[in-house]
């Protein structure tokens, strides 16, 4: 609106101007409209194109994995006793297993102390895992606690894997330091050597290396002590487990050395209960990548259906798809199902996924006869290796026949490239349309704004002549 107008001529000259520049900008709008809404739709159907297409890429890449059949699967026919993993390299086999004994840890506690007993004099712990350890020496300050020296330990012990703590007695408040390792083994106990006045502290004897001994001495080196006997809480000591009939020890309940390439994991022990160790090709993960396969090319399949489909809805206009009658997604579907049904080439072993009890359906997409494939995989794991990886595999071609539509300045990208420009010409196209229809509404305005002007000015000069003539003599004046 330009000022205050049609004041001369009494004409809304603000509606005129606004159905004229709106008669003017509609079909340009219009088109525009049009055109961003397809480019929009087209570029967004495109996207959607592209994820399907990674998607089912990413499940080829993952198929075509020689790593992936070469995987072996190790399992325990009693995981409550064991449970069993295998590498790659692990032959095939099945082995009978029991577990006598599990490796255990040392613990340890000292003698009995009075509630808010002290130490009366400074000294020095030697904590040793096992007789002929070197050791770690632990200060112990004259008037320390229970619970500062339990700290002292914890800090100079935490390299070592041995923790200390305090049990206490709720009827008395008694309490003693209990020392635990997490080192398992025979060989592997903790010893405790005191110096002069923490006697209380010793426990087993580096002499004879006896670990089940009792220290005696002065318990009297704390404040407030009565006599109360120290010594192992737990011992520790190897696993004892049969393979085969084998009977074996291993310092860990961790046995990766039994079985070449095979690692027990032992998990409680019933001595003479026999459980079985099988080691196979591992045919359920490479079942699971075959079927995410199937899946992501059937997600495909779906996709490229909704973005090239005409719907038909009651009376109205059919609903048609952003990529209706588009040639990149004929080419494409032509070009992954002329792959699907190209023999392998094997001379001996699985030419086409039918072999494998994959078939199409007729809406196109595949299904899956487990039975068949779980067959397969029994009887010709190398075949089905040989039919999906390596340069020549079904994945590995199909890859390279997508990598043109995903690849950086592929054909998908070179459209989505495109459909931009043009959304990008739009937005120009709208703001030179914005400055020519604001240099129409302008001219209109100085164009109307003058005949309003012009009216004014005639009207003013006839209301003149009007009173001039009414003024002449012999004018009978209207009453």
């Amino acid at each position: 609106m330009a000022g205050i107008t049609g004041l001369g001529s009494n004409i809304d000259i603000d509606s005129i101007v606004k159905a004229l520049v709106d008669a003017e900008r509609a079909p340009k709008e219009a088109q525009l409209t049009r055109v961003e809404k397809t480019a929009t739709s087209k570029f967004s159907a495109v996207g959607q194109l592209k994820n399907a297409i990674s998607e089912f890429q990413t499940a080829l890449k993952d198929l075509n994995s020689s790593d992936l059949f070469a995987k072996r699967s190790a399992k325990s026919s009693n995981t409550d006793l064991a449970t069993v993993s295998a590498t790659n390299k692990a032959s095939s086999g099945t082995y009978q297993v029991t577990v006598d004994k599990l490796a255990t840890a040392s613990k340890v506690g000292t003698a009995t102390f009075a509630k808010d007993a002290t130490a009366a004099a400074s000294g020095t712990l030697t904590v040793k895992l096992g007789p002929s350890d070197r050791g770690v020496d632990v200060q112990v300050a004259a008037g320390a606690t229970l619970a500062e020296i339990r700290d002292s330990l914890n800090t100079a012990l935490k390299d070592k894997g041995v923790s200390a703590n305090i049990v206490s007695n709720p009827a008395d408040g008694s309490s003693r330091l209990v020392l635990s390792s997490n080192t398992t083994g025979a060989g592997k106990d903790i010893y405790v050597q005191a110096s002069a006045g923490l006697e209380a502290f010793r426990i087993g004897s580096f002499a004879d290396n006896n670990p089940a001994s009792s220290p005696s001495g002065a318990l009297s080196a704390l404040d407030g002590t009565n006599a109360a006997s120290s010594g192992y809480i737990a011992q520790a000591q190897d696993a004892e487990f049969t393979v085969d009939g084998l009977s074996l020890r291993s310092s860990s309940n961790t046995v990766s050395d039994a079985i070449s390439e095979v690692t027990l994991n032992l998990v409680s022990a019933e001595a003479g209960k026999k459980f079985t160790v099988t080691v196979d090709q591992d045919t359920s993960t490479v079942k699971g990548n075959i079927k995410k396969f199937v899946d992501a090319y059937n997600k495909m399949v779906g996709v490229t259906k909704t973005l090239t489909s005409v719907t038909a809805v009651g009376d109205s206009a059919p609903v048609t798809g952003a990529l209706v009658g588009d040639a990149s997604v004929r080419s494409l579907m032509s070009t992954v199902r002329n792959e699907l049904v190209n023999p392998s080439g094997q001379k001996d072993g699985l030419s086409i996924l039918s072999d494998l009890g994959i078939t199409t359906q007729k809406d196109g997409t595949l299904k899956i006869d487990d039975t068949k494939l779980d067959k397969v995989l029994s009887t010709q794991y190398e075949s089905v290796a040989g039919f999906f990886t390596g340069e020549n595999g079904l994945t590995s071609r199909l890859n390279g026949k997508l990598d043109v539509y995903t690849e950086t300045g592929g054909i998908l990208s070179q459209r989505q490239d495109g459909l931009q420009d043009t959304l990008s010409s739009v937005k120009e196209q709208r703001t030179k349309l914005d400055e020519r229809i604001a240099k129409v509404q302008t001219r209109l305005y100085a164009q109307y704004n003058a005949m309003d002007s012009l009216i004014a000015s005639l009207t003013q000069t006839s209301d003149r002549l009007s009173q001039a003539l009414s003024n002449l003599p012999g004018v009978v004046k209207q009453s």
